[in-house]
């Protein structure tokens, strides 16, 4: 029988997933990384959350097993990062600063022929740009954006609207989603833990290796009874009934479901939180993506159907 990664042996991707942040270096592409943690970690299922260039460093979000079902929506995470842009002509400060606002706010794009991507012209929006610094024409620019932005193309129409030019000369993604740089690993760092895990100290692995609930900051939650879990989990749609407690959210908003400190999925909400009347009547949320499978949790709803069908 062949042996069990470290990562699943810690009790890690086991399950739901797990998530693992690296710090792509300047030179392979985001799949070959994604390749690398795959044969590094032994897991099949690995995927990332959004792609880099080759010539990009960065936060690379990369899933592992059943996180991977995460990806539709981790994709789409805001993003941040650090350009360096070079002016091909003489712009002062105050006017490149007064030029630069033009620019935050909903966009149009078309990516860059070098793209691996259609080039159908998109609407993308930057929530901020920020002057880190200004040495001559060169200048380190930080960009808060929806993802999917071309900041390769921001820079080249920046220059264009100062009626010099402009170029990237390097990007770096400082922030995926609610991860920041400073809380990736190398792949070498990532390697070594692994080595460590199967000499039998796997303290670090255990540090590297997040939740996929790490990812989904900010997303309201609603808990259930562990009586209701798992007819969710063979797709059924939560009602008042199984509830027991909820953040605030809107309908039609994405809610993930939990069965006490267990993530059973992600779900649509039918209704606002504000109408939940816990024991109720009506239904709530209908699934969207599962993380728990089937049988984990006592099928009492299989036992109402019996009674049903006695009565």
């Amino acid at each position: 029988m062949m042996e069990k990664s470290p990562v699943v042996k810690a009790g890690l991707g086991a399950h739901q997933g797990a998530i693992i942040l690296i710090d792509k270096p300047r030179g392979p592409s985001s799949h070959q990384v994604a390749a690398w943690v795959r044969e590094m970690t032994g897991i099949s299922a690995v995927s990332h959350t959004g792609t880099l260039d080759p010539q990009v460093s960065g936060v690379l979000v990369i899933l592992l097993g059943r996180a991977v079902r995460l990806t539709s929506i981790l994709h789409h995470d805001e993003k941040e990062y650090v350009a360096l842009m070079r002016l091909h002509g003489d712009v002062p400060h105050d006017e490149l600063h007064q030029v630069i606002t033009h620019f935050t706010g909903r966009i149009y794009q078309r990516p860059p022929k070098r793209s691996a991507v259609k080039r159908a012209l998109r609407i993308r929006e930057i929530h901020k740009i920020e002057i880190l610094d200004q040495m001559g024409r060169l200048v380190l620019l930080k960009v808060t954006c929806d993802s999917g932005t071309y900041i390769r193309s921001l820079c080249h129409h920046i220059g264009l609207a100062c009626g010099v030019g402009a170029a990237m000369v390097e990007l770096r993604r400082t922030r995926s989603g609610p991860f920041r740089e400073s809380e990736c690993v190398t792949l070498h760092a990532l390697r070594d833990a692994i080595e460590r895990a199967k000499a039998g100290s796997d303290e670090d692995l255990h540090r590297i290796v997040r939740s996929p609930l790490d990812a989904l900051e900010g997303f309201p939650r609603i808990f259930m009874k562990t009586t209701a879990a798992d007819a969710i989990c063979h797709g059924a749609r939560l009602s008042c009934r199984g509830v027991i407690a909820c953040d605030p959210f809107q309908m039609e908003e994405l809610v993930i479901m939990m069965a006490g400190d267990d993530f059973i999925g992600i779900g649509e909400a039918l209704v606002s939180s504000s109408r939940i009347v816990p024991g109720e009547k009506g239904l709530v949320v209908a699934p969207r993506l599962i993380m728990q499978d089937p049988g984990v949790y006592p099928s009492s709803w299989k036992t109402h159907e019996r009674k049903r069908e006695k009565s």
